[in-house]
């Protein structure tokens, strides 16, 4: 439950962050108030002697938040992806987390398998390995199959890690509510949406018929793509706590001496996970958003194999589309088009100056298009478009801002396979493609044909509608005057007609 009873791991996470040095530079990412500075400071530093010590060798946030457990290790991961929050240098910090934890023992993970797929464990697997990775959350086995002889990853959570993390998530509830009530500022960052989101994604990770669903749904969407690939899940040895897909070898992208002595192209590398990366978000909507170099692989045959599915992204069409046609006004620098695309989208309040704006998104743009290419970095431009937004009253989006924070993460990644790559001009095939097929007349038909579908299903019920809308009006006669539900059930019934009309039209000119 979330109440004073969280005081104590309040106490010990503030302990923590004091003795390791952390609660100095997450107060100024955050911009803290004065107040609230002092205030989490005095009551800090009592008890530092109670904070663990942490590892000395890593940087004061990510040492805090590595000896606090597998909460914060999950937790920073999660704010990694929110610089409007945290700020960027910090978010980029908090980056480094690898996710690297102590393993439990094999003999757990099998008792949780065998529990699970209620088997012996020699009935489904002739070889079980001890741990081969292990993360805050699960760690991976690899396996054969009694059945088939077939090589399997096995991926287990740990013993508990629910109950944990049920603990932990009720205590970053209170500590957020402690935020809010003492620094009405903060309250634009939304300290308790923050942890909400935070809340979801976990809640998606400690169940891995989710996570195995998200793999199943990324495999069928990228099927085609050449040079990509996605493990297949193993249904028949997945269940709740335990998730089972096809073994792949390969060199980790990270392993940038290995993939060139295997003789890898790193120059069509690079460009390839960048634009597989836009291709995702931008046709299917449901993209990896956690594509850092541990959940890529080389595979021998030169593919890029993605790993590990416990955060996806997902936009809907009409944020795909705004999303693309911001990314196309940078490349074309049109920076009114740009402006205007965050005002249409509602992005940034209508009573700013959208003129002004597009000065603004210039003075972000031109510098760094004035680079050299090997130079030229989404990073820095998505910072100073933080910078911009925030000055223009833009409120969050959660949806973008982990788009924007995976792209910034494909970039690195690119780059360290590629380091004269032009971040550009590889994305611009793509984002042309994208604009080409889904704005402009064709999207147009497609869209009034959508429509025409949906109010066609509906027109055996456009007489009962329009209907219950004029007896609705006959009711409310005595009522003070209001718009006329006439006009409603006109247009109701005249839409369905306009649009299938529309739509025909449409197609039979520009299809």
């Amino acid at each position: 439950m979330r109440g004073p009873h969280n005081i104590w791991r309040l106490i010990r996470t503030g302990a923590t962050m004091e003795r390791t040095g952390a609660m100095t530079q997450a107060m100024d990412a955050m911009d803290a108030p004065k107040a609230l500075r002092v205030m989490a400071r005095t009551l800090a530093w009592p008890f530092r002697w109670l904070g663990y010590k942490g590892d000395p060798n890593l940087p004061p946030v990510t040492r805090a938040i590595t000896a606090l457990g597998p909460a914060y290790i999950k937790f920073g991961q999660i704010l990694s992806t929110r610089p409007d929050v945290v700020g960027v240098d910090l978010a980029k910090q908090l980056q480094v987390l690898q996710d690297r934890m102590p393993p439990f023992p094999r003999d757990a993970a099998i008792k949780t398998i065998e529990a699970e797929l209620q088997a012996p464990i020699s009935d489904l697997f002739s070889e079980f390995s001890e741990p081969v990775a292990a993360a805050s959350i699960a760690q991976v086995h690899k396996a054969v199959r009694a059945d088939t002889g077939k090589a399997v990853a096995v991926k287990v959570l740990r013993p508990g890690i629910e109950k944990a993390f049920r603990t932990d998530i009720d205590a970053f509830y209170f500590m957020a509510s402690v935020i809010e009530f003492f620094s009405p500022a903060s309250r634009r960052l939304r300290p308790t949406d923050v942890i909400a989101h935070f809340e979801g994604v976990v809640h998606g990770e400690l169940d891995l018929r989710l996570e195995s669903a998200s793999a199943s749904e990324y495999a069928a969407n990228t099927a085609k793509d050449e040079g990509f690939s996605v493990p297949a899940v193993d249904w028949n040895l997945s269940a709740k706590r335990v998730m089972t897909l096809e073994w792949v070898e390969g060199i980790t992208a990270s392993d940038i001496d290995e993939i060139v002595a295997a003789g890898h192209d790193r120059s069509s590398l690079g460009p390839r996970v960048l634009q597989m990366f836009l291709t995702h978000a931008l046709r299917d909507g449901f993209f990896h958003a956690d594509m850092h170099q541990g959940n890529l692989k080389v595979a021998p045959n030169g593919d890029i194999v993605a790993l590990d599915f416990g955060i996806m992204g997902m936009l809907d069409e009409y944020t795909r589309r705004v999303y693309a046609e911001i990314l196309y006004g940078f490349i074309k620098k049109d920076y009114k088009r740009v402006a205007e695309v965050h005002f249409e989208a509602g992005y940034v309040p209508a009573d700013r100056d959208v003129d002004e704006f597009a000065r603004a998104l210039r003075a972000v743009g031109d510098p760094i298009f004035g680079m050299d290419a090997s130079r030229i970095s989404m990073a820095r431009l998505l910072s100073y478009l933080f910078e911009v937004t925030e000055r223009f009253g833009m409120q969050t989006r959660t949806e973008l801002i982990l788009l924007q924070r995976t792209m910034v993460v494909v970039e690195g990644v690119s780059r360290s396979l590629d380091p004269h790559i032009n971040i550009w001009e590889v994305s611009k095939p793509v984002v042309e493609e994208y604009i080409k097929s889904n704005i402009g007349p064709r999207a147009l038909s497609r869209d009034l044909l959508r429509t025409a579908t949906v109010l066609a299903r509906f027109g055996p019920r456009l007489p009962q509608l329009a209907e219950s809308l004029l007896i609705a009006q006959s009711k409310a006669n005595e009522e003070p005057a209001k718009p006329s539900n006439h006009w409603q059930a006109a247009w109701l019934v005249a839409g369905g007609v306009v649009s299938a009309g529309l739509g025909a039209a449409v197609v039979l000119i520009f299809g």
